[in-house]
């Protein structure tokens, strides 16, 4: 089953009035996330806010144990101990855990390397920039990836922080740890 048929299937479940709690579906980016758990490994920490369903799958969770997550009603806040998965429904919630893993990570001289995965909006938020100070500054094993589509709940990112949109991109793109 691949990652769109993945959401189509969810998305169903929730309009049938059997998913019972808030969700909210991926799409759009799929061949991007492809290419970028190519490099990810079973033993490496991803960090996720609440659009977190493919992350989830291309992690190696199995699609059943998904479903019935979010069937729980556990859609914006899947984890996985074992397969290394830690999301919130809170905006920007991920960025300070995710850094705390990585610096337990190089305390103990791991090999093992944090992923962390943000929003556009999220992005823009002091804790993004913060969190990417401190691992710069420590030199962690950490990678930030910016999921920008330019909205985010119906609102467009530029627009909401007063900044063109060149200017916006131009920022993320200088930023080598982005």
């Amino acid at each position: 089953k691949n990652l769109i048929d993945f959401e189509k299937e969810i998305e169903q479940t929730y309009s049938e009035g059997k998913i019972k709690a808030p969700i909210h579906l991926c799409g759009g980016n799929e061949e991007e996330l492809i290419e970028i758990f190519k490099d990810i490994k079973e033993d490496d920490w991803i960090f996720l806010s609440y659009r977190n369903h493919y992350h989830a799958l291309l992690k190696g969770m199995h699609p059943d144990k998904l479903k019935q997550k979010i069937i729980d009603g556990h859609s914006m806040h899947i984890m996985d101990k074992e397969k290394k998965i830690f999301s919130t429904s809170i905006v920007g919630g991920q960025l300070p855990i995710a850094l705390g893993t990585a610096l337990a990570i190089k305390r103990k001289n791991s090999k093992e390397k944090v992923y962390v995965f943000c929003g556009d909006m999220g992005s823009e938020m002091g804790i993004f920039h913060e969190t990417i100070k401190y691992a710069r500054g420590k030199d962690l094993p950490i990678q930030f990836i910016i999921e920008d589509n330019g909205v985010g709940v119906w609102t467009d990112t530029c627009s909401a922080w007063g900044m063109r949109s060149e200017h916006n991109l131009e920022d993320k793109l200088s930023n080598p740890n982005i």
